[in-house]
């Protein structure tokens, strides 16, 4: 018999119950089928899914050989160096996901609910209605359910719409990105996020009542990373004005680093205007930031709440959704 491969930690689908000898459809695929689509798709080798499944390699080839005869058609092409999946494939651990992940959050809000606890969120929005709508919803739906555990995370629009397709967030804030299928995701508009630039106390420009573009070419900037929105937003604004682009950039989606750049040197930075208005509205004339007075307005594409098209949201998620939905009104 072949050994088996070094241990891979498993991801989460992976641990979904499987009823013995129950079918998910007509074809005949079980739970441990679809685990093991999954597992082709994440790591592109047989030895390595066959790890994730703690089964030999013999029997990870079996059981690829049995869904491909169950369907009818070619899962996987083998490579010199493992597989690929075809669009058979790609389209089976499409539903794969969906499929173990349903199982994984009936196990979970069961478990919660014998627990007493009020459930699990995972969100993701990028930074300002993160600031304006889910932290004072998250206020409101802690007063409800004192128990919720609630999981956010802070990215650009690309990354989150991409964590949400993949089943890690319940469902986000931001934009659909351009290079994404619309089809694939329920959006609802909920605001206009507006920008501004911020730089150090002291900064030379600061003693200036206002600022021309054509002035801010010579100093360093800090921006997000390149086809990010609030970047193109930025240098759509250089290029309609016919004034040159920022040269000398530092690249990071990290907020902290931002705001240690600016504070430390004469860099400027965009950032959203809650996070300005944060920063410098405590009443601090000694704080380290202050927001650049100019005679342009920045301001970014509508942001949505978005979820996955058909796929519904767990009680505990609904209502924080709910509340978020209820600050825009």
């Amino acid at each position: 018999m072949a050994s088996k491969a070094q241990p891979i930690s498993a991801p989460a689908w992976a641990h979904a119950s499987e009823p013995d000898g129950e079918t998910l459809a007509r074809s005949g695929l079980k739970l441990g089928h679809l685990r093991m689509i999954l597992a082709l798709e994440e790591h592109g080798q047989v030895s390595a899914a066959a790890s994730v499944l703690n089964i030999s390699q013999p029997a990870a080839s079996r059981m690829i050989a049995d869904m491909e005869a169950l369907l009818g058609a070619p899962l996987c092409e083998r490579l010199p160096r493992g597989v690929t999946l075809t669009p058979y494939g790609l389209a089976l651990a499409r539903r794969a996901r969906t499929v173990l992940l349903e199982l994984r959050e009936v196990d979970r809000e069961i478990d919660e609910l014998r627990q007493g606890k009020g459930g699990s969120v995972f969100l993701g929005a990028v930074t300002s209605p993160a600031i304006e709508l889910v932290i004072p919803a998250i206020k409101i739906v802690r007063e409800q359910l004192p128990k919720i555990e609630i999981n956010m995370q802070i990215e650009t629009s690309a990354v989150l719409a991409k964590e949400l397709l993949a089943s890690r967030h319940d469902f986000i804030i931001a934009r659909i990105p351009d290079d994404l299928n619309p089809r694939l995701f329920e959006a609802r508009v909920i605001g206009i996020e507006k920008a501004c630039l911020i730089v150090r106390r002291g900064h030379p420009l600061l003693t200036q009542d206002s600022v021309r573009l054509e002035e801010l070419h010579g100093f360093d900037w800090v921006l997000q990373p390149s086809g990010s929105l609030l970047r193109r937003t930025m240098e759509g604004i250089f290029l309609s004005h016919n004034a040159p682009l920022p040269d000398r950039i530092l690249n990071t989606s990290s907020l902290l680093l931002t705001l240690v750049m600016v504070a430390q040197t004469d860099a400027i930075a965009a950032v959203s205007t809650e996070v300005a208005t944060f920063l410098t509205g405590r009443g601090d004339p000694d704080g380290s930031i202050g927001i650049l007075p100019i005679e342009f307005d920045i301001v970014v594409q509508p942001y949505s709440l978005i979820t996955v098209r058909n796929r519904s949201l767990s009680p505990a998620a609904q209502v924080l959704y709910d509340h978020i939905r209820n600050q825009i009104r």
